[in-house]
């Protein structure tokens, strides 16, 4: 699989988020979008997701059949998306059912995070760290060439952070692409950056937001 982004530019709420921003990648690579808070690493995994449409700008992908983008990828975001009265073995059955292309057993990807003894434990009890385990073992239950994490080692402790750095380099030797918005170093062995750089917002009284859109870059 490639990825081909060119000349991207959002807005939200009437705000330009950021433009003019490109990049490419192949199989087996991987792709670290840092920036402070607010300067729009989300932003950019929800364009690429397709929850969200650009202003101007195009997301192209390649060599994966007759399949669209939104059936290449998995992500994980901010929000674990579980059923909390479901447990870790039925919220993982219900994500591989929905979306195809199975890997691994649900009892096999939990096993993987380290989490086997949780598999029909309901996930309303389980702690904020195992909870982030759960959601992570979704990317194990199916084959999905491009995975999208949004902040991935939030609430992991760093033997789990270990683990996910260990499956995000099995993924890309398999050819799989990663695009992680991160804080921190995430074991990415030869990752590229992408820096997205926002100017602190204008005073009261300073200049107006057209002056604070045209001082906008990303790096």
């Amino acid at each position: 699989m490639r990825l081909s982004v060119t000349n991207l530019a959002v807005r939200r709420s009437g705000r330009r988020i950021f433009a003019g921003l490109s990049f490419a990648l192949g199989p087996g690579e991987a792709l670290m979008v840092t920036g402070r808070n607010g300067a729009g690493k989300s932003t950019l995994l929800a364009v690429l997701a397709g929850r969200l449409k650009p202003d101007a700008g195009e997301v192209r992908v390649a060599e994966v059949g007759e399949a669209s983008l939104p059936e290449c990828l998995h992500v994980v975001g901010h929000r674990d998306g579980l059923k909390s009265a479901l447990t870790a073995e039925e919220n993982l059955a219900f994500a591989r059912d929905l979306l195809g292309a199975p890997a691994l057993a649900p009892a096999e990807a939990l096993a993987e995070m380290g989490l086997a003894h949780a598999l029909r434990l309901p996930v309303a009890y389980l702690s904020a760290g195992q909870r982030r385990r759960v959601a992570l073992a979704r990317l194990l239950v199916c084959r999905r060439p491009l995975w999208l994490l949004d902040e991935p080692t939030a609430a992991l402790d760093t033997a789990s952070q270990a683990v996910l750095a260990h499956l995000m380099a099995r993924h890309r030797a398999g050819g799989g692409l990663v695009v992680a918005a991160t804080h921190q170093g995430l074991g990415l062995a030869d990752a590229r950056e992408l820096r997205i750089e926002r100017p602190v917002p204008p005073a009261a009284g300073g200049p107006g937001d057209a002056a604070w859109d045209a001082a906008e870059t990303v790096a």
